[in-house]
């Protein structure tokens, strides 16, 4: 009895065996540790080149700021927002950034479907059909962009001397420099460039649909076109949704294609918002009314995407019940 008092006073053995133990982790606790561990550095790229140039254009689009001007500071409000849409070419700039992306998409879409239905059939060749149909797609921009420019050129392009060799054309015709075909000649080149991306993706979702429904619903009496529209396009719809969603956020944006054909002429008869944001920043040097035109485009994006999110969601919910 006296030796347990001792123990006690002097505090160690009976405290110790007093003390309560600290649980250790649970696995599921340590898988967490782990997944923050691994995905730290995909979030310290995303804080770095994502989310801080996003919150600066953000920022900078109601401060005044100028590439060649340092004194030009201070808050501004809404002021470069007003600038924008008092500016004469912004209307006509979002008019043809909605015609350019809609008629890209669509025959993007209506090209990609129709070739990717035609590789899926048993044909001879279809392999190397397969591997070239790719070509465009990988051709970069600025060389794409430049080449078509050549070819279109009135007084030596080809497609010019073709037409004409042929009885299309009267006179060779100077596509881009026409203020009513400029645009829908960029609108042309993109679609023959990235319908490939299309035909591709389509290929692939079309692989997995059952051969076994077609043969049933020949077996039934359904004709092509029938089928297709019953059978294959049903089986095809996300990534069709996928892909057009994708590719109305990268045409909207695209920059390239109509800076290296046309820079956005004849009199602005081509131009779109990227052009217009390009013009502000490195033409004008107005830092301010660029970061606030790339915020609008960002809001109608984004816009955009909750759209097509809530409405995907709805649609698997009222699938479920």
């Amino acid at each position: 009895m006296r030796r347990v008092t001792l123990d006690v006073q002097v505090g160690l053995p009976a405290r110790e065996a007093s003390a309560p133990r600290r649980p250790a982790p649970s696995r599921t606790a340590r898988m967490r540790r782990a997944a923050w561990l691994f995905v730290s550095p995909a979030a310290l790229f995303f804080l770095v080149l994502i989310a801080f140039p996003l919150v600066s254009v953000l920022w900078r689009s109601v401060h005044f700021a100028s590439l060649t001007n340092p004194t030009v500071t201070g808050f501004a409000g809404l002021e470069n927002y007003r600038t924008i849409l008092d500016d004469d070419t912004f209307w006509p700039a979002l008019r043809n950034t909605t015609v350019w992306t809609v008629l890209s998409v669509a025959g993007e879409y209506l090209l990609g479907i129709v070739s990717a239905v035609a590789l899926a059939q048993p044909l001879r060749g279809r392999a190397l059909f397969r591997g070239a149909i790719i070509i465009p797609w990988v051709i970069p921009i600025v060389v794409a962009g430049l080449d078509w420019t050549w070819m279109l050129t009135p007084d030596y392009g080809v497609i010019n001397l073709w037409l004409v060799k042929i009885g299309v054309l009267d006179h060779a015709r100077f596509w881009l420099g026409d203020m009513s075909t400029a645009l829908l000649t960029v609108t042309f080149v993109n679609i023959w460039r990235s319908f490939p991306f299309y035909t591709i993706s389509l290929l692939a979702a079309l692989q997995a649909v059952p051969q076994e429904l077609h043969e049933a619903a020949a077996i039934d009496g359904a004709g092509p076109v029938r089928r297709f529209v019953s059978i294959t396009l049903p089986h095809v719809k996300t990534v069709s949704l996928t892909l057009i969603f994708i590719h109305v956020i990268w045409t909207a944006i695209n920059f390239d294609f109509i800076w290296v054909m046309t820079e956005g002429g004849p009199l602005n008869a081509s131009v779109t918002v990227p052009i217009m944001i390009y013009r502000y920043a490195m033409q004008d040097y107005d830092i301010g009314a660029a970061c606030a035109l790339a915020s609008l485009s960002m809001a109608f994006m984004a816009s955009a995407f909750f759209v097509y999110y809530y409405g995907a969601l709805r649609r698997a919910k009222g699938a479920a019940r």
